[in-house]
């Protein structure tokens, strides 16, 4: 569905739930659901790690350290357990180097092709992230939102956009049932939520 189209519904179904929700909505005009499959999974999954609970600049400085401390090698090949401390001196927590290692491992064992993990269905793939030890179910909902470019993800996991739709809509209204009424594309209402207050997610 063009994204005018996806814009034009979601004012009209916010307009039966919250006048302000729809008029929050209708201000922002169409979203657009991007995905950024141009890094292999396994590095981008592991960028997000290392940028999780940091400001954009912060995460971008720390990840630069950690390429450059790569070199020549291929950074799959470079996040492995032998250079944990090399990755803790780039300014990576504990947790995240374990995180990043083992996801580093599994893609050399070949269990993280881009192309099999997007013939998963998004629970799929969700069960399949998560069972990564490090990688919880918002990150998973990021992957699948912004690599995969999955339409209908609503990430209620992430702060901004739960307490957001609280706000329009009413605290006391559950927002997974909110969002339900925006399928199949409840990944753009989380877009709105985030453009509304201007949150970027990680």
């Amino acid at each position: 569905m063009p994204h005018r189209a996806i814009h034009a519904r979601f004012v009209d179904t916010a307009r039966a739930l919250s006048p302000a929700l729809s008029d929050a909505i209708a201000a922002l005009g169409p979203v657009e659901l991007t995905s950024r499959a141009d890094l292999p999974f396994a590095d981008y999954l592991c960028r997000a790690i290392a940028g999780q609970q940091l400001s954009v600049k912060a995460a971008k400085t720390i990840w630069g350290r950690v390429e450059d401390s790569a070199g020549d090698v291929p950074l799959i090949e470079h996040l492995c357990d032998a250079n944990t401390d090399l990755l803790r001196s780039c300014g990576l927590s504990r947790a995240k180097t374990k995180t990043v290692c083992a996801i580093a491992a599994l893609a050399r064992q070949g269990e993280l092709k881009d192309d099999q993990l997007r013939a998963m269905s998004a629970a799929e793939r969700t069960a399949r992230i998560t069972a990564i030890w490090g990688v919880g179910q918002w990150t998973a909902d990021m992957m699948n939102m912004f690599w995969f470019g999955e339409p209908d993800i609503w990430p209620e996991g992430d702060v901004a956009a739960r307490k957001t739709l609280q706000r329009l809509t009413s605290a006391r209204r559950k927002t997974v049932r909110t969002a339900a009424r925006f399928a199949p594309q409840r990944s753009y209402l989380a877009l709105y939520m985030w453009r509304h207050v201007d949150a970027k997610p990680a």
